[in-house]
């Protein structure tokens, strides 16, 4: 039996027990580690020569397991999403089937020649979208994500607007730089960028996501290569808020690789942390009919979804 990490140990001395989930609202699939882009902070290490895309058969039985069970909530993330062939095809089969899908995009991929159109069939099929940009200043999102992004991203913002994005569809933005610090306020750093996107740029959208930057991936190649490691973890440690665990992204969700192989949550994926022993570790061997309560399995990088205001992929966790 492993040793418990200090944030194992503090749940216990919270709740009485470890996490478990409880009924499950959403299958998290991400569909591939290949990104047109090569971000700083990027926990999977996403990018241009990453070729673990999922396959056709996979989605294939994704598809087959979410109605079987009926899942409300479909989350498609990557890598880019628009850089695996059978995007199209998992999107309108999951559509037939009555599921709500949200698709996280890092908006440039939308404007390549390879990918026009997606954005359309995004709008086509009712998809809820989660954007990055992780700045609402040039300098700083061409610093995360490359140069040029930012001036490409506000031309996908805005073709998003056209096609009725932050309007009739939802279109949220994800704020997490690269940083190593807790996000500010959610609502009022919303404010901010509701404020200077619509002034300079008359892009709209519905919600920001404030996400902290997880000790791992790229973002901890950099901590550990400034010394700044050990205040990092210490910073989440001491800010831990007890506030957050009951809205913890991993007690409702399971969280599917590019390969089929079943995970709590994307960044235990990014880890290689598979869900406990006693529960499948496919998605082929998934009953859906009955998905069991399972002891949520974590670790000390935990500390990054409950410090502060805490941290999910759908933004702060308490008030």
């Amino acid at each position: 039996m492993s040793a418990m990490s200090g944030f194992d140990t503090r749940i216990e001395e919270e709740t009485g027990g470890p996490l478990k989930t409880g009924r499950i609202h959403t299958f998290q699939v991400n569909i591939g580690l290949r990104c047109n882009q090569k971000c700083t902070h990027c926990h999977h290490q996403a990018g241009p020569e990453r070729d673990e895309l999922m396959s056709k058969s996979t989605m294939e039985k994704i598809i087959e397991k979410a109605r079987e069970a009926e899942i409300p909530t479909i989350d498609i993330t990557g890598g880019a999403p628009e850089m695996n062939p059978n995007l199209k095809m998992f999107i309108t089969e999951l559509k037939k089937n009555g599921h709500h899908i949200m698709l996280r995009t890092n908006l440039t991929a939308l404007m390549e020649e390879d990918h026009r159109g997606m954005a359309e069939l995004y709008r086509d099929n009712g998809l809820e979208l989660i954007a990055s940009l992780p700045c609402y200043e040039k300098d700083e999102v061409d610093c995360v994500r490359g140069d040029g992004v930012f001036e490409t991203s506000i031309e996908a913002l805005k073709h998003l607007n056209g096609l009725g994005y932050g309007k009739d569809l939802m279109l949220n933005l994800v704020f997490n730089p690269m940083a190593d610090f807790l996000p500010p306020p959610q609502n009022a750093l919303k404010d901010e960028y509701q404020h200077v996107l619509k002034k300079d740029f008359g892009i709209v959208f519905n919600e920001l996501f404030t996400i902290t930057n997880m000790p791992m991936g790229r973002f901890l190649e950099d901590l550990r290569r400034d010394g700044r490691e050990e205040g990092y973890m210490e910073l989440l440690k001491e800010s831990y808020n007890p506030a957050t665990v009951k809205n913890l992204m991993c007690l409702s969700q399971i969280n599917i690789g590019w390969d089929g192989a079943l995970y709590d949550c994307d960044f235990n994926q990014a880890l290689g942390i598979k869900t406990e022993p006693d529960f499948p570790r496919k998605i082929e061997d998934l009953d859906a009919s009955r998905i069991p309560a399972r002891k949520v399995v974590t670790g000390d990088h935990c500390f990054g979804c409950t410090a502060g205001a805490g941290s999910s992929c759908g933004g702060a966790l308490a008030d």
